[in-house]
């Protein structure tokens, strides 16, 4: 060990020679080669994050923000065009075809719907269809309701009415999938996010109509209290009366490929539950033995729409990444796009080895921002290229 003054006299020695270098640049070379005599790279990014490089735009809307998507067997896309946020004139249910927009199922159909949002196609290939039952503005009473759509009639089927008890004053009804193995005509179940703190699954017996409202504000359909999100550059903490980013309980739902499994997440939430059809289909079950039958599938992101490939693989929109996430079988996880054009990734279809994808804004809406409107038009709907070792698992 040094003496005191003998490490006054290195110490000084040494910042003498360290000055000498720098004067001399020599200083600075010796700390920019490293020991294999290379320059240092620049300082590292998160690699890709901007783009995955397999998002392109597939077309752009002026005037429409399209939400629910769905892909008919013979090949037809539908569009949603929700009226609840904001109104439009025009169609509010459309096929699309790039650059065109044609009212489905067809023009005099659109007096039918108020705002049409969550579709899903069964295993025969009908569609099945959410209305909230509300235009932005509007001080009516809202009209919440699931149609039946015939794609190969084009005609409305039949209009399933949601009221109460089913549904309560500060419902929002959000999307919906139809299970055909379990009631004669099928079950259809349906997530009510709710527009305050009431969020819950409606169970809907397609032969009779009834409708059960189900794990009412249980922790599987709820938000996480104190939650805090990221939504389009902005933090927000979740507040049922004054929110600043989007936010609510059960938000997407999706059916395991033999529709055995329900598969659900709030929207204030970065977990995904599940369970068995054959007990939320039961009208005998108890609230008891409901909340038993849920698993908690662990952590995923905060997501919006959800869809299933036939290998049982979840396909979900990832709001803070900006992104598209697979849930593989085993419960693994991968970036299947992640892209800064995808502001509010929301509804998705497969469509042939791609995926379709509606873009929203609605972290920009007007209700975020003191009444300032901060969308940027045109609105886009985008593709997603899958990977080869992905695309067997998306083939209907």
């Amino acid at each position: 060990m040094q003496r005191p003054e003998t490490q006054r006299a290195s110490h000084y020695a040494l910042s003498r020679t360290f000055g000498a270098l720098a004067r001399s640049g020599l200083f600075m070379g010796l700390f920019c080669v490293g020991v294999s005599g290379t320059a240092l790279a620049e300082d590292s990014t998160v690699h890709n994050w901007t783009t995955s490089g397999n998002v392109t735009v597939a077309d752009r809307f002026p005037d429409v923000q399209a939400s629910g998507i769905a892909r008919l067997p013979d090949g037809r896309i539908v569009l949603s065009l929700p009226t609840s946020a904001q109104r439009h004139k025009g169609p509010v249910l459309v096929t699309w075809n790039p650059g065109k927009l044609t009212p489905f199922p067809d023009k005099a159909a659109q007096s039918e719907m108020i705002s049409p949002l969550g579709m899903t196609v069964d295993a025969n290939g009908q569609l099945w269809l959410l209305d909230e039952g509300v235009r932005a503005g509007s001080k009516a009473k809202a009209k919440p309701a699931l149609l039946h759509i015939d794609p190969r009639t084009n005609k409305i089927v039949r209009r399933y009415a949601f009221s109460a008890p089913a549904v309560r004053p500060d419902s929002h009804v959000n999307d919906v999938r139809v299970d055909l193995t379990h009631g004669s005509a099928g079950t259809a179940f349906v997530s009510d996010t709710s527009q305050t703190t009431h969020p819950a699954l409606l169970v809907v017996d397609l032969a009779s109509g009834q409708v059960r409202r189900i794990l009412e504000e249980t922790v599987s359909v709820s938000p996480v209290p104190g939650f805090v999100m990221e939504a389009d550059g902005r933090l927000g903490r979740y507040d049922a009366t004054h929110p600043t980013v989007p936010q609510g309980g059960v938000d997407g739902v999706a059916l395991s490929a033999d529709s055995t499994r329900l598969y659900w997440s709030p929207l204030s939430s970065r977990r995904l539950y599940s369970a068995p059809t054959s007990v939320l289909a039961d009208p005998n079950a108890s609230e008891a033995t409901l909340e038993a039958a849920v698993k908690d599938e662990g952590e995923v992101g905060i997501m919006d729409g959800m869809i299933t490939g036939p290998d049982g693989s979840l396909y979900v929109t990832d709001i803070e990444r900006h992104a598209v996430v697979r849930r593989a079988p085993d419960g693994a996880l991968s970036l299947v796009a992640q892209d800064a054009r995808l502001i509010a990734p929301d509804s998705m279809t497969f469509d042939g080895k791609s995926i379709l994808l509606t873009v929203g804004q609605w972290a920009r809406l007007p209700d975020f921002h003191n009444g300032k409107d901060k969308q940027e038009r045109p609105y886009i709907l985008v593709r997603i290229a899958l990977p080869e070792d992905q695309t067997h698992a998306t083939q209907e």
